[in-house]
């Protein structure tokens, strides 16, 4: 048997170990997601193959003139133990340095609460909000154990709901973290809203959702805020952003504006909106009967106005 023909045949084997080994993570957890890890890891599978092509050409180097090559390269090798800790990592249910993965998702009813009053702090990671619930909050908790658990508390005085969401993690993250919050709100309960988030990325959509109130404390990251949309209440909101980009998009004609915006250190750019004294204001402001007041004051980085077409 040549050498190059027992080559391919060991690396057929490898290819069906490799398979085994697949179909093995998916047989014993079902419930298996590896894209998290996949997302995060992907570059080593270049890391591996360099080291494995390094290996190869130091032993072709040593090798005598017309001897043959080994059985088995670097470069197979190589790419069997990624995938054999790949496996191992996979069948723990873990990934980001052996730091658990945790999926939690809690409905909370109204319970006779006729306006919602919310108090929300998230370390760092990303944060999504929108309307859409059947009840006072529908919220989905993506999260590793290092980023902490989200405590959620509700209660209902008079006819306001109280709602606190905090987070209790390490103060300082060490390796990476996934932190992903969703939260849902109704579209028919009056909102005040106060929310301090960390380093990381907002996407918060507050069209349909009747806020009338917006606090908003954020680091670094990006920030997009969506206020469009038909509005019943006037909407007042002070946000304060620290390193990176602040995109809000404003309701057109039919709703007033009024934004007061001050960068730091980067730049303010507007769309749909005019600049009249220390404010941008837009055509209904002073006229439509309801309106939008903001007070922005940024960090270093973008601040980005843009009206709605």
């Amino acid at each position: 048997m040549s050498n190059d023909f027992a080559r391919r045949n060991i690396g057929g084997a490898i290819f069906l170990i490799a398979l085994g080994l697949v179909f093995l993570i998916f047989n014993l957890r079902p419930d298996t997601n590896p894209w998290p890890l996949l997302r995060h890891y992907w570059p080593l599978l270049l890391v591996f193959l360099g080291l494995g092509k390094l290996w190869d050409s130091a032993r072709a180097r040593r090798r005598p003139p017309g001897e043959p090559g080994p059985l088995i390269s670097g470069t197979a090798v190589a790419l069997l133990l990624l995938l054999v800790l790949f496996a191992a990592a996979t069948l723990r249910g873990k990934y980001k340095y052996g730091d658990e993965y945790h999926h939690d998702v809690q409905k909370i009813e109204r319970q006779g609460a006729q306006s919602l009053r919310a108090d929300i702090e998230m370390s760092a990671g990303e944060m999504r909000m929108a309307g859409g619930a059947a009840g006072a909050l529908d919220a989905d908790f993506r999260y590793t154990e290092a980023a902490g658990n989200p405590r959620l508390t509700y209660a209902v005085s008079g006819t306001a709901g109280e709602l606190r969401i905090r987070q209790s993690g390490e103060t300082v993250k060490l390796g990476n973290t996934e932190n992903n919050w969703d939260l849902k709100f109704a579209n028919d309960l009056p909102l005040n809203l106060r929310l301090k988030m960390g380093a990381g990325q907002g996407d918060l959509s507050f069209r349909g959702v009747p806020i009338t109130h917006l606090g908003l404390e954020m680091g670094a990251g990006e920030l997009n805020l969506n206020l469009t949309g038909e509005r019943k209440a006037d909407f007042t909101g002070e946000i304060h952003g620290g390193v990176g980009q602040l995109n809000i998009r404003l309701p057109k004609a039919n709703v007033g504006v009024m934004v007061h915006a001050q960068g730091g250190i980067g730049s303010i750019e507007t769309h749909g909106l005019r600049h009249e004294g220390s404010a941008y204001v837009n055509d209904a402001y002073g006229k439509a009967p309801v309106n939008i007041r903001l007070d922005v004051q940024g960090g270093i980085g973008e601040i980005n106005l843009d009206v709605e077409p």
